[in-house]
């Protein structure tokens, strides 16, 4: 059975990506990612019920507070990780976060997601600008975010680790709708598959 989902998730088209809502298909990928090293910074190896509440609790965010993750793809049509802006309960305020999957990093697709997510957010919800939490350990996270433009801002403890807030700069001065995205567009609502079980 169709159920569609009353929730209308931009999708953003960069030159080589698309930044698109979370589906089911995606599950198995970010249980490869879960149990593969590269989630070492982003809690990893949790059990597979946590990733699957995981999906759930995106599409919650995006519900709540018109904004999120967004699930990235190449123009191939490969899902190769998650990027967006996310703030949830105890946090300092909104952040913007990403991963990607094996076999996907050192092309430059991070830093072309992330600016793209951080526009979207900028152009849509607040010209605040957003943080991250980095861990002193991720070279290559703090790497990404000084690209953006981020600087160090403070040191803190996030969920009983060590980590250093990372301030992004605020937005320029920009048209109404324009955005680093070349292209931003509102879908009609989704239709997400189910199984048969339980129709």
């Amino acid at each position: 059975m169709t159920y569609a989902l009353p929730l209308a998730i931009p999708t953003l088209q960069t030159d080589r990506l698309t930044l698109r809502e979370p589906r089911e298909a995606d599950f198995p990928a970010m249980l490869a990612f879960n149990d593969s090293p590269r989630a070492a910074f982003v809690g990893g190896t949790l059990e597979r019920r946590w990733i699957w509440r995981g999906i759930l609790a995106n599409i919650g965010h995006w519900a709540l507070r018109g904004y999120g993750f967004f699930s990235v793809d190449t123009r191939d049509g490969d899902f190769i990780g998650r990027v967006g802006v996310i703030f949830h309960d105890g946090w300092d305020e909104p952040e913007l976060g990403w991963h990607l999957f094996d076999g996907f990093e050192g092309k430059g697709y991070a830093l072309e997601a992330a600016l793209a997510a951080r526009a979207d957010y900028h152009a849509r919800i607040s010209n605040h600008p957003p943080i991250s939490y980095i861990d002193p350990a991720n070279r290559r996270s703090q790497a990404l975010a000084e690209r953006l433009g981020a600087v160090p801002e403070r040191e803190a403890v996030f969920h009983d680790h060590a980590i250093t807030v990372w301030r992004h700069p605020a937005p320029e001065v920009r048209n109404p709708g324009q955005t680093d995205a070349h292209t931003v567009s509102i879908p009609k609502p989704y239709a997400f598959q189910t199984s048969k079980r339980g129709d």
